[in-house]
C-alpha cells in the first residue's frame, strides 16, 4: 500500500500523526481568507481549481504540454510590439502579476518582469565582452513591461497595443530612492538612480501596486559602469500611472526573488524575502506604522520605515537586522566571524555606522546577526488561510541538496509579527516525489500550491536530472488524501523554466511565463529550440501565456 493510500484509511489524528512524520504539516483548506494578505491569485468562490486534471508526464518536446482539455495562448513575446509608441516586450520572462480594469476578470493590466538577456536579444558576446550596442540592448531588454491584455469573443487572450497605459520600464527608466540609504554616501548620496534590471519575482501590495525584485544585478551594473548599490533592491510601480516609482531600501539589499506581503495580528504590514543564493538567509520586513485601507496608495510610506529582520532556523527567531544590532555583536569581546563573512572585525567596525550602510551591505549584516544561511531561497508565499509561509529552497550542491525542498514556516500566534516561529520541510524535491529544485509558488482557492521548477539548463535531462526531462509546473495539495503529492500539470519546451504563475480572481485564466527556451544556443543559425513555433520566427522567445480550460463546476 502506498502512502497515499495508506494516509486515506487513517483517521483524523492518526493521520495529523503520520503527515507530521513525513514532513507534511496540516492544512485544512477553507474557502475564506484567515488574515488579509497581498495575494491576488485566487478567488474564493469555486474551491474546485485543482484535482479537475489528468496529470501529465515528464517530456522532453520542445512543446509546452497541458493536460487534455487546457489551452495555452502566447499573448506577448520577446520583441513584439507592445504599444503605439513601438516598445518591444522584453527578454527573460518572468513574474506576472494580473490588475483588473474595472473589476474584469476578461480585461486588465499584465505586469510582466524581464529578468535577463541572451544571445537571441543581444546577439553573441565575443570575450566576454559586449560591445557599446550590446550594453545597450542588455539594459533595453531587462526591466518591466505593463501590457493591457484581453480575452476576445472567441475566449484567446490577446495584448491591445493601443492601450494608454502598456509602457516598458527599462534599465534608462529614472527611479526614485526611498528608506535609509537614500542620499546617503553608502549610495553615492544618490536620491534617484538610472533604471531597473535582474527583474525576478515580485508581489502585489494590499494596495494594488507592483513589487519587482532585482536578483542578479552585479554583471549588468558592472558592465553598464553604474553604481553596483543602485541595484539590488525591491522596486515598487503603479501600473495604472507610469510617474509612481520607486526603490525601497529600508527592505535590504540582496539578491531578491520575490515578495509576499500580509498583515501583523496589529495591522503593520510584514513582507517576505528570500536571498536567491547559495548559503543565504530569509528575510521579513516589518513595518513601524499600521496598514490604512482607506489611504490607498498612500500605504506604500510603510515601506519606507520599518525594521527588517532575519530568520535564526536553528532557534526559531527572527533577529533584527539593524545598525544597534550589528555593533553590539561586533563590541563583543568574544566576537568570532560567522561563516560567510571573511572581512575582519577593526574592517567591519569601519565599514557600519549607519542603517544605510546596513541594508546596501544586508547579505554580510544578516549573517553578522545571527541569520542561517540556507539553500537559495527563492519564492515565499503566505498561506491565506493559516498564516504559514511558504518557501521554495531551490537547491544548494555544496551541501548535497540537489532537488530542493519547499519549508513551511508556522509563526508564533500565527501572527506574521512575531519574533519567534517553528518550521517542518512540507515536500522535497526528487524521485520519490517526481520535481526537483523547486522555484516559484501560487495559491488557489482550494489551499494548493502551484510549484514552478528551475533545473538548470545545464544540469536538465542529464545525471540524477534525467527522470524530471523538461522543467515543469506541478500542483501540491495541502490538504486532504493527497496532501504533499505532486501532480504534473505542465511541461516547458527545451532548455526552458516556467516561471510567474499567476491567476485571474475567478480562476479560470493562468498566466505563465516561459523563460530562456533554447538558453544553452551557441549558434544563431542552430537552436536547440525554436518554441514558440509561430508563424515567421526563425528563433525560440521568451514569452507569456494564458492558460484556460479549468473546469470550475
Amino acid at each position: 500500500m502506498d502512502r497515499k493510500t495508506f494516509l486515506s484509511y487513517l483517521g483524523t489524528g492518526a493521520a495529523a500523526l503520520a503527515a507530521a512524520s513525513a514532513g507534511l504539516g496540516v492544512l485544512d483548506g477553507k474557502a475564506s481568507a484567515a488574515s488579509s494578505t497581498a495575494n491576488h491569485l485566487f478567488g474564493f468562490k469555486t474551491n474546485k481549481v485543482s484535482g479537475y486534471f489528468n496529470p501529465i508526464g515528464p517530456s522532453k518536446e520542445d512543446k509546452l504540454i497541458l493536460p487534455n482539455g487546457f489551452k495555452y495562448d502566447v499573448i506577448a513575446a520577446m520583441d513584439d510590439v507592445i504599444n503605439k509608441d513601438g516598445d518591444k516586450f522584453g527578454d527573460g520572462s518572468d513574474y506576472n502579476a494580473f490588475l483588473p480594469i474595472d473589476g474584469s476578470n476578461t480585461r486588465g493590466l499584465l505586469v510582466n518582469n524581464h529578468e535577463y538577456t541572451g544571445i537571441f536579444s543581444v546577439g553573441p558576446i565575443k570575450d566576454g565582452q559586449m560591445t557599446a550596442e550590446q550594453i545597450q540592448k542588455n539594459l533595453y531588454y531587462q526591466g518591466m513591461s505593463v501590457i493591457e491584455v484581453y480575452r476576445d469573443e472567441n475566449g484567446t487572450w490577446k495584448m491591445d497595443t493601443k492601450s494608454k497605459y502598456a509602457r516598458r520600464i527599462t534599465g534608462f527608466t529614472k527611479i526614485e530612492l526611498t528608506g535609509p540609504a537614500r542620499g546617503n554616501a553608502a549610495v553615492g548620496n544618490a536620491t534617484t538612480v538610472q533604471g531597473t534590471f535582474a527583474n525576478c519575482s515580485g508581489g502585489v501590495t494590499l494596495w494594488n501596486t507592483v513589487l519587482s525584485c532585482e536578483e542578479n544585478f552585479t554583471e549588468t551594473a558592472v558592465a553598464s559602469k553604474l553604481d553596483v548599490t543602485h541595484y539590488g533592491w525591491v522596486v515598487e510601480i503603479d501600473p495604472f500611472d507610469k510617474s509612481f516609482l520607486k526603490k525601497h531600501t529600508a527592505l535590504g539589499r540582496f539578491s531578491h526573488e520575490n515578495t509576499a506581503m500580509g498583515l501583523a495580528a496589529d495591522g503593520r504590514v510584514v513582507v517576505y524575502m528570500g536571498d536567491d543564493k547559495k548559503d543565504a538567509c530569509v528575510y521579513k520586513f516589518v513595518s513601524n506604522g499600521k496598514y490604512d485601507k482607506a489611504k490607498g496608495r498612500a500605504n506604500s510610506a510603510l515601506l519606507e520605515s520599518g525594521t527588517l529582520f532575519v530568520a535564526n532556523l536553528k532557534f526559531g527567531k527572527w533577529m533584527a537586522v539593524t545598525i544597534d544590532e550589528v555593533l553590539k555583536v561586533l563590541g563583543s569581546e568574544t566576537f568570532k566571524a560567522p561563516a560567510g563573512v571573511t572581512a575582519k572585525r577593526e574592517d567591519l567596525l569601519k565599514k557600519y555606522k549607519t542603517q544605510a550602510d546596513i541594508v546596501v551591505n544586508c547579505a554580510e549584516a544578516a549573517l553578522l546577526v545571527g541569520g542561517t544561511p540556507t539553500d537559495r531561497p527563492e519564492d515565499i508565499e503566505i498561506s491565506p488561510f493559516d498564516n504559514t509561509v511558504f518557501i521554495c529552497h531551490t537547491n544548494n550542491d555544496l551541501h548535497g541538496n540537489i532537488h530542493g525542498h519547499i519549508t513551511r514556516i508556522f509563526e508564533s500566534g500565527n501572527d506574521l509579527g512575531a519574533l519567534e516561529f517553528d518550521f517542518e520541510i512540507f515536500a522535497a524535491g526528487g524521485r520519490q516525489s517526481g520535481f526537483s529544485s523547486p522555484d516559484n509558488l501560487a495559491f488557489d482557492s482550494n489551499g494548493s500550491l502551484w510549484v514552478v521548477t528551475d533545473i538548470s539548463s545545464g544540469s536538465l535531462n542529464k545525471g540524477v536530472h534525467q527522470s524530471f526531462m523538461n522543467n515543469g509546473l506541478f500542483v501540491i495539495p495541502t490538504s486532504g488524501r493527497d496532501k504533499g503529492v505532486a501532480y504534473q500539470f505542465a511541461s516547458g519546451p527545451v532548455e526552458c523554466e516556467m516561471t510567474g504563475p499567476f491567476f485571474t480572481p475567478d480562476e479560470q485564466t493562468l498566466f505563465l511565463s516561459v523563460q530562456h527556451p533554447g538558453e544553452e544556443t551557441t549558434d544563431l543559425n542552430n537552436p536547440t529550440s525554436r518554441w514558440p513555433h509561430r508563424a515567421g520566427d526563425t528563433k525560440p522567445r521568451a514569452a507569456v501565456v494564458a492558460i484556460s480550460g479549468f473546469n470550475l463546476g
